[in-house]
């Protein structure tokens, strides 16, 4: 069996059936780690979600914000944007497996045979491992949970910055959330700055990437969220996966046991 990680497919369903081909993938051998964002601005969302989910237990997935974003439009009372591809999960005769399906699928995960851990936009220097998958479990139970459209809700907001294990409620939620989902710059105290979206190098005063800051731990992590990157972090132990397919670049898939990267242009 051959674990892969494939960073934002992002509903380019063309480009990932032709990476699946090239690394020769099967699901009755092999596993595929998707890390997150699987839906929204590309072309068939609903292709691509349904592929995904009918991988059963041969994919390993975390929630990304756009998966997030679908998921507070079914259930929060948000409407879809105006660049969002999402009509078409909306409208499918399964939107209510797939919505189902989605809500069971975790922030983070780990595997500690390989010290990996994989999340969308990363893990923040203040939090342990151990921090990380207990924060995302509570995260995980409000997604599941009978008051799910309250946290939906209510999750967007840049509000609170930075984390404090004081923080309770929805504020809670959502700090965690945008750490695990929307983090890319970061200052030394744990404070997000989440309006910038450029390079590493347009980083505000103050503030660093968050793949930075060192971790004594050994974790290598995982991670997409952050296309202008081109999956560069100057680091083998932080591995970005978000190659920009849907902008034009590339799909990326890296083997995690070899840690060789296949490219498909898109």
């Amino acid at each position: 069996m051959t674990d892969y990680a494939i960073g934002d497919i992002q509903g380019c369903h063309d480009e990932l059936v032709e990476m699946l081909s090239l690394i020769d993938f099967s699901p009755s051998r092999d596993r595929l780690w998707v890390a997150g964002d699987l839906i929204n601005r590309g072309p068939e969302s609903l292709a691509s979600l349904r592929y995904i989910e009918s991988l059963e237990s041969s994919a390993v997935v975390v929630l990304g914000n756009h998966d997030l974003h679908l998921l507070a439009v079914a259930l929060g009372g948000h409407r879809a944007r105006g660049k969002d591809t999402l009509d078409d999960i909306l409208a499918a005769p399964d939107y209510d497996r797939l919505i189902e399906w989605l809500r069971q699928q975790p922030l983070c995960v780990y595997d500690p045979d390989r010290q990996l851990l994989m999340s969308h936009a990363g893990l923040p220097h203040i939090w342990t491992v151990d921090d990380a998958l207990a924060h995302a479990r509570e995260v995980s139970s409000a997604i599941m949970g009978p008051e799910a459209g309250e946290f939906f809700t209510h999750m967007y907001g840049n509000q609170p910055a930075r984390w404090s294990e004081s923080l309770t409620g929805i504020d809670r939620l959502r700090m965690i959330t945008n750490y695990f989902t929307r983090m890319r710059f970061i200052a030394p105290d744990g404070t997000l700055e989440l309006e910038t979206k450029e390079s590493a190098g347009s980083a505000p005063p103050g503030f660093a990437p968050w793949f930075d800051y060192p971790r004594g731990d050994g974790t290598r992590i995982v991670f997409g969220h952050w296309a202008s990157l081109e999956g560069k972090t100057g680091s083998s132990q932080f591995i970005g996966l978000d190659t920009g397919c849907v902008w034009g670049g590339a799909l990326t898939v890296l083997n995690l046991d070899t840690g060789e990267k296949t490219r498909c242009e898109c």
